[in-house]
């Protein structure tokens, strides 16, 4: 299957590794203009210098996605250097502190959920309006296995991630006749940086429930993501879509 997005200008939040950066060199291979967003700058750069190298045309932002006026002028800066907005994926996102939900820690809460929430809101917020003025475009919210499932221990990932996929579809069902399309894509646990410091034990745990018997890759959960932004999904929008290997059919 052929995909392209030659003449389209994307935006990634945290891009600067795990899904983030599958996802941002995959758009730049099949021709996008991409804006690597992350907290990090050192990060996104080297996320950029890695897309240059292969051909690719790609910005470095930083910024923090639970800052609504950083968001804004993220938004703004991919508009001015990619010409327009066509193509947006709301990745950043944090796990954030381990306990029950009667001794989670209120600031922890407020982190997670400023992040992974209120982070997704605050793209499209200003990310749909940009999409608009440019002729429209799809949008891939990066919700999770526990968009649809609980886990103890994580009611602030597990409530922003709930609350993800509620909001892909609100948005969807808005702009479905302004030729802007947007989903959500739930992975299951992903062999990222993000679990480096699990320890073994941790890793073998984790590995097992999933029927897959492994944990995902980046590039796996990339590859449908560009699919849900291409044109070949179309007619796909206010979905919520899986890549657990197995994980929510148990």
């Amino acid at each position: 299957m052929d995909i392209t997005f030659k003449g389209q200008t994307a935006l990634v939040t945290g891009a600067g590794s795990g899904i983030g950066e599958a996802v941002a060199v995959a758009l730049a291979k099949s021709g996008a203009k991409v804006a690597v967003q992350d907290i990090s700058l050192d990060k996104a750069q080297t996320v950029v210098a890695r897309i240059v190298a292969k051909g690719g045309e790609a910005r470095a932002l930083a910024g923090d996605v639970a800052d609504a006026t950083a968001v804004e002028a993220m938004v703004a800066d991919t508009v001015a250097w990619g010409g327009g907005l066509h193509l947006l994926v709301n990745n950043a996102g944090i796990d954030g502190p381990s306990a029950p939900t009667g001794d989670y820690p209120l600031d922890g809460w407020a982190q997670v959920i400023g992040i992974n929430l209120n982070g997704v809101f605050y793209g499209l917020r200003f990310g749909i309006p940009a999409m608009l003025k440019s002729g429209g475009g799809a949008i891939v919210n990066m919700a999770s296995i526990l968009g649809s499932v609980g886990f103890g221990g994580a009611p602030a990932y597990v409530a922003a991630k709930h609350a993800v996929v509620g909001l892909t579809k609100n948005a969807a069902m808005e702009y479905a006749t302004q030729g802007i399309r947007v989903n959500a894509v739930g992975p299951a646990f992903i062999d990222t940086p993000l679990l480096a410091g699990f320890d073994k034990a941790a890793r073998d745990w984790l590995i097992s429930q999933h029927p897959a018997g492994r944990m995902g890759k980046a590039e796996e959960v990339a590859a449908l993501t560009l699919f849900l932004l291409s044109d070949h999904a179309s007619f796909i929008t206010g979905s919520y879509h899986l890549v657990d290997g197995g994980y929510t059919a148990k």
